[in-house]
Order: structure tokens, then sequence, then C-alpha cells
């Protein structure tokens, strides 16, 4: 069974944050709220999370995993950004987006997109993950939680608990963070690429 974990979406409970931290280090595979959806996240060197993720999405090898980073200092450990795409990210993070950029050595080879060598990287704006970020010291390896032939996520931590009991071990609550996913931008050609239309203006990328 996951541990439930309550926490306040404004003012989250250091206690109960620590114990989350304990609980990704220790391998544990989490759903935890975002700017945008809730999402699933264990640690970046995690192979069993890695494969536990794959398994209750239903995910290929071409899958996009992201890395949740706190801040730009930690975002810039695990890709390549020159200065044009930096100043175009930056202006619009921390935010609902989703960035595809190069990876550096420092992303596991199974993470990588298998052609492209590319990985997701985003910094969310949210109390709780910017707050669980902090705690954690690292990013987290993260996909969207949204199940196979569904069209929306679930925006309950009391449904997620109930549903993925059996597969997850532990959920954070910090009540309904919406349905829209983040907008994704391809910036590994240099130039911004939509990939997906989500909760992210798409106006200054276009």
């Amino acid at each position: 069974m996951a541990k439930y974990f309550d926490v306040h979406p404004e003012n989250p409970q250091r206690r109960t944050i620590s114990s989350v931290a304990d609980s990704i280090r220790s391998g544990a595979l989490v759903a935890y709220p975002t700017d945008s959806c809730y999402a699933l996240g264990c640690r970046l060197g995690s192979r069993d999370g890695i494969g536990r993720i794959r398994s209750i999405r239903n995910l290929d090898d071409r899958h996009h995993f992201t890395l949740v980073c706190q801040n730009f200092a930690q975002l810039g450990q695990f890709v390549h950004v020159d200065n044009d795409v930096f100043r175009a990210i930056k202006a619009a993070t921390p935010g609902s987006y989703t960035f595809i950029l190069p990876a550096t050595k420092e992303v596991p080879r199974q993470l990588l997109h298998p052609k492209k060598k590319t990985v997701g990287v985003r910094i969310p704006d949210h109390v709780v993950a910017q707050a669980l970020l902090a705690e954690l010291g690292e990013p987290l390896l993260s996909s969207t939680l949204l199940l196979p032939d569904e069209e929306e996520p679930m925006t309950q931590g009391w449904e997620i608990k109930e549903r993925l009991d059996h597969v997850v071990d532990a959920v954070v609550d910090s009540g309904d963070c919406g349905t829209e996913p983040t907008t994704v931008i391809d910036f590994s050609g240099g130039e911004p690429e939509i990939v997906r239309r989500g909760a992210g203006d798409i106006t200054r990328f276009e």
C-alpha cells in the first residue's frame, strides 16, 4: 500500500516534505503535485523507478522523461544550453513548460531519447514541488501521471491513492492542480519547436 501524505498547498509541512524526500532517496516511486497536473517521480538513477513509470504509463523507449529541477543552476548540470536558448527558457521559468535539450553526461543513458540523446527539463512554479526539490537537493525524474487510454490525468490525491495504491509507494496530496500538462518545447535543433500545446503560453515561442 502507498503511503499518503496530506500537504498544505501554500505552507507545506517541513517534516512531511522531509519524510517524502527520505522515501524518494530510499527508492520510492511517488505521485506528487506540480503546477501542471500530478506527476510520477523517483530518483534520477533509479532503474526500478524508470521501469515502473514505463509500466504504469505503457511508454516506449522514445518517450522523453523529464528532469524536474529546483532552479537554473541545477538544470544547467544536466542539459547543454547556449546563450540564446538560455534567455528564452529563463524568461519562461518557473512555469508550466518542459524543454527538450541535448543531455550532458550527468544524465543516465536509459533516460535519453535513443537517437537524439536528449532529455526533458523543467522548473515548476508550485510551492509543494519546490519544497520537495529543495529538500531532496537533486532533480526528480518525472513523467505526467496520465494513464494509458485516458484523455486526462487524475487531479485528486485520494483518487490517485485509490487507483495506484499497489503500483506507487507514496502519494503527496496538496489539492487539485489541474488537468492540463506542460507545454513542451524542443530546443534540441536550436530553434523552438512546439511539440505539445499545454498549460504554458506558446506565443513567446511561435
